[in-house]
């Protein structure tokens, strides 16, 4: 199956408009979240080129913000941009463990394959397996728990629309191919 980005802006915007206030809106070359201001009535996930793949990324970094993060330009985060050294990657790798195990959920109900990012593609991200085993973890660890309630919601979307599985099943993810 195609997967167009038409198809997941819809499911994200009839989740998450009316409650609350969010849309998801094909970007430019880098992603942003900008809350709502002056100039736009409405919180945006802007996700680069109009790639499906970013666009679940930046999705799954809405999903992990609380309240009051999602009242900030990018969350309130920092970011380091390419070109980190192995001691800048590894503190990147520590806040994007629940976004991207998040994403790979999201990911597999939508029957899109994972990638995991390192997003450091001219400096030194060293060994990303650790990185990776860390969010096979998380994702273990909402299969058992259960997801936050923003993120089991798109989940059960994604589903649908895609016709996958209505539950998270672990023996679709396989960290050897991420």
């Amino acid at each position: 199956m195609e997967h167009q980005i038409s198809d997941l802006i819809n499911i994200f915007n009839q989740c998450f408009e009316q409650e609350y206030n969010t849309k998801l809106v094909k970007g430019g070359d880098e992603p942003l979240y900008v809350p709502a201001n002056e100039n736009c009535p409405y919180h945006a996930i802007y996700f680069a080129h109009g790639f499906y793949s970013s666009g679940l990324h930046e999705i799954a970094h809405w999903l992990v913000a609380g309240k009051e993060r999602r009242q900030l330009e990018d969350f309130g985060y920092w970011y380091e941009p390419d070109g980190r050294t192995e001691q800048q990657q590894r503190l990147f790798e520590q806040v994007e463990v629940k976004p991207q195990a998040i994403e790979w959920i999201l990911s597999t109900a939508a029957g899109f394959r994972y990638f995991a990012s390192v997003d450091n593609l001219t400096g030194n991200p060293g060994d990303t397996l650790p990185f990776k085993q860390a969010v096979y973890e998380q994702v273990k660890l909402y299969a058992e728990k259960g997801l936050p309630k923003r993120a089991e919601i798109l989940r059960k979307a994604l589903a649908r629309f895609y016709g996958t599985s209505n539950h998270i099943d672990l023996s679709l993810f396989d960290i050897s191919r991420i």
